[in-house]
């Protein structure tokens, strides 16, 4: 049988800590979702100020950047570029920058998205969480 790490809950609550400091500090109100390799919502911030539409988009990126392995933006990407059909795939809904994928030892583990402020922003914030498990 073959084994893989997985998001333990100290892991999350140092990705939202270290992506909630990065957005304080640029002062950007936005939230926050992490979710493990099969998309599933493990923790969520909505910092104050943030949009209420906020908190459904973040754990959609999140969950499009689990499943798919690999950073939301490359959907928006292939949207934008044409693949119009793309827009029909089951179970995707967060097709927008902002969904990161957490990748341990060449494994998804799972994902933050962030919402709030511009796409790259978002995108952003998510990696300065993802951080915080690299130290």
């Amino acid at each position: 049988m073959n084994t893989k790490p997985m998001l333990a809950a100290n892991d999350v609550q140092a990705v939202l800590d270290a992506a909630r400091r990065h957005a304080e500090q640029n002062q950007w109100a936005v939230t926050i979702a992490v979710a493990d390799d099969g998309g599933h919502l493990l923790g969520l911030v909505r910092l104050d100020g943030a949009a209420p539409l906020s908190a459904h988009i973040a754990p959609a990126k999140a969950h499009t950047a689990a499943v798919g392995r690999r950073e939301s933006k490359g959907f928006e990407d292939m949207i934008n570029q044409g693949r119009y059909a793309f827009l029909s795939a089951p179970h995707i809904e967060g097709m927008l920058e902002g969904g990161v994928p957490i990748v341990h030892d060449g494994h998804v583990v799972g994902a933050v998205g962030v919402s709030g402020v511009k796409a790259d922003e978002d995108a952003q914030i998510a990696r300065a969480g993802i951080a915080a498990l690299k130290s």
